[in-house]
């Protein structure tokens, strides 16, 4: 194992470090271990709890285990992670994998819907995914019940990625353990967190994240309003990726999320060719991860005492954009960025989608 590798996932382990924190410190900081040493001062000068980095002995035992499990490592920013997801803000400094690779090479297209779907939108899901993969795509999923896992079924023949909201070695549904072995040795699966963490409610934004960031388009094939179905094709618009939906009976309330994101915008499709038209040209405008994440420090951007006072007069309880705090505020962006890290690694700043924050509490 590496000692840059070491360095990173005692970056992303620490408490309060969460994935935008750390890329902000990367790419400032030029390097994870530059980065770690300047954690104590920058939570110090926001104001709050000491910071807890995590220790080198935890980082090597994790390593270890991924590697005894089988899985490999990917690094933002470096070859083998996955070129869309890339693009994200808030793209996971760190993913481990375990399967086929070269699944992501090939264009991604993410199926997802309801858990409870009907007995005709599982079938349609498993149709089109086995003709996505006939065409050349890989279809993408999270290997939930459902919609997930038809889509998985169909696409299994040619390759198919789950993207797991807990642990790569945690089997959720328990179900879908057959499958997500299966996978491992002819698929690919993907897990954000450590093994052996179970999902928890709050994990599957994180997930779906995931699964819209790194496919050029998101499928909805049958969705209940506010399900997290529709979060995943919300993500992907705000990601500037297609959104497709099947449309379905008015009747079935099953059908409302996906009638709704038609009437909202999103492309109706019927069939695998309706999908690959749609985001045909959108794999050219994805840029690799090298133009968008190096690790040149910025610039240096050092705010003072009447600056930090300025940017935290412009923070309450309520999401802004950092855009908005930095028009506001009249201060160079690198330095309004830096307040908010000292802010966010104190424990005193939460961060939104879209790429809004807030104070914390």
């Amino acid at each position: 194992m590496t000692s840059d590798l070491v360095a990173r996932l005692r970056l992303i382990r620490t408490p309060g470090v969460g994935p935008v924190t750390a890329r902000q410190l990367l790419a400032r900081f030029g390097s994870p271990e530059r980065a770690i040493e300047a954690l104590p001062d920058l939570a110090r000068r926001g104001g709050g709890r000491p910071v807890l980095v995590a220790s080198a002995a935890q980082a090597e035992r994790e390593l270890g285990a991924v590697e005894t499990f089988g899985g490999r490592w990917l690094v933002l920013g470096q070859g083998l992670y996955p070129r869309p997801l890339a693009e994200q803000e808030d793209a996971p400094p760190l993913l481990i994998a375990r399967g086929n690779l070269n699944l992501m090479d090939r264009p991604l297209i993410a199926i997802v819907g309801a858990r409870n779907a009907s007995a005709a939108a599982c079938r349609f899901a498993r149709g089109l995914a086995h003709e996505l993969g006939r065409e050349g795509a890989t279809v993408v999923s999270g290997l939930a019940r459902g919609i997930d896992t038809a889509a998985h079924d169909g696409a299994f023949e040619t390759g198919t990625v789950g993207v797991v909201a807990g642990g790569l070695d945690v089997f959720y549904p328990p179900e879908n353990e057959e499958r997500q072995r299966a996978m491992f040795e002819n698929g690919l699966v993907l897990a954000e967190m450590p093994l052996g963490t179970e999902p928890r409610a709050r994990h599957f934004p994180y997930r779906n994240r995931i699964i819209a960031g790194m496919s050029l388009g998101t499928v909805v094939v049958e969705a209940a309003p506010r399900s997290g179905s529709l979060i995943t094709a919300r993500m992907a618009a705000e990601a500037g990726r297609e959104v497709m939906a099947v449309p379905g009976s008015p009747l079935d309330p099953r059908a409302q999320g996906c009638n709704q994101l038609i009437r909202d915008g999103a492309t109706l499709v019927q069939n695998a060719r309706d999908v690959l038209e749609s985001v045909r040209g959108i794999g050219g405008m994805v840029r690799s991860p090298a133009d968008r994440f190096d690790h040149r420090p910025e610039p240096p951007a050092e705010p003072d005492d009447a600056d930090r006072r300025t940017v935290e007069e412009l923070l309450g309880p309520s999401p802004v954009p950092v855009d908005e705090i930095v028009r506001q505020s009249g201060l160079a962006p690198g330095a309004v960025q830096l307040v908010l890290l000292e802010l966010d690694l104190a424990g005193r700043l939460d961060r939104h989608a879209g790429g809004k924050v807030s104070l914390a509490g």
